[in-house]
């Protein structure tokens, strides 16, 4: 996951909005910056040597995450493009830009903005990396594309999650690296092409692609919506126009768009992203 507090997540809409220099202005002391700027969720390994939350209650995160991730994901990628949605405090955008890549970063907190541009100022790498204010509903209307869209620990902190991987595919040219909290269990069932009226007891059964609907709370935090299982999240991504492509570990998952969707489903995902855009 990659939030800790309610409304963390870059899951409500608004405007984009640049981050300026002025918005993170350090002071000369490492540490008093590390303090002004906490509570902070991810723990970043600061040139210095110190760390940003070396206490973490799940270890040392999210480097262990990326570990995981790193393997599948090119080491040159100098003349590409990455969109970080929910960025946080910027790991994965530091982590990618030093790959060369050039990243729009994005989260709706202006707090973990303020840490990733002190973050960003600290490894010297401002001249690869955009932050915005922003949220993945904002490119509904929006032209821009990314060759990589990384989409770890927001799905399900989403109301409209199917509507975000179908905007995602708009956006994404090349890999979509996504992580969300799911339910336990691997198991796919068989899916016919078409559930009977009348008998639809398949549904229940194990492995029936399914996603928990969380009205109220998990873990304390009222923005975990969705707990989706392994069957669904691959069933979804197929859905938005995606194909899987790997698993690099739990809860992660790695696509391509599939330049060749069901028609119906393609046609209807641009129907519903024309209304939301205005377009007649």
């Amino acid at each position: 996951m990659n939030h800790a507090r309610p409304f963390d997540s870059a899951h409500a809409a608004g405007p984009a909005r640049a981050i300026s220099a002025q918005d993170a202005h350090a002071s000369p002391d490492t540490s008093d910056d590390i303090a002004r700027l906490a509570p902070w969720f991810h723990n970043l390994h600061l040139p210095d040597g110190r760390q940003t939350a070396p206490d973490h209650v799940l270890g040392d995160f999210p480097t262990s995450k990326w570990q995981q991730i790193a393997p599948f994901i090119p080491t040159d990628l100098r003349g590409l493009t990455v969109l970080d949605i929910g960025c946080n405090a910027g790991f994965y955008t530091f982590e990618l830009a030093r790959r060369g890549a050039r990243v729009t970063a994005i989260d709706i907190d202006p707090h973990y903005l303020q840490q990733a541009k002190w973050a960003a100022s600290r490894f010297g790498l401002e001249d690869r990396i955009e932050l915005r204010l922003a949220s993945v509903y904002s490119f509904a209307r929006s032209r821009e594309q990314f060759d990589i869209v990384w989409f770890l620990g927001v799905l399900y902190h989403l109301r409209h999650p199917l509507l975000a991987l179908d905007i995602l595919r708009t956006v994404t040219t090349r890999q979509l690296v996504l992580q969300t909290l799911s339910m336990p269990g691997e198991g796919v069932a068989p899916v016919p092409n078409s559930v009977d009226l009348l008998d639809r007891s398949a549904l229940t059964q194990p492995g029936w692609p399914s996603m928990a609907f969380i009205e109220r709370e998990l873990a304390h935090d009222p923005t975990n919506w969705w707990a989706p299982n392994h069957a669904c999240i691959e069933a979804m991504l197929r859905s938005a126009g995606f194909r899987v492509t790997a698993r690099p570990g739990h809860e992660i998952y790695l696509a391509q768009p599939d330049p060749a969707p069901a028609n119906v489903t393609a046609s209807l995902r641009e129907l519903e992203l024309a209304a939301i855009r205005g377009a007649s």
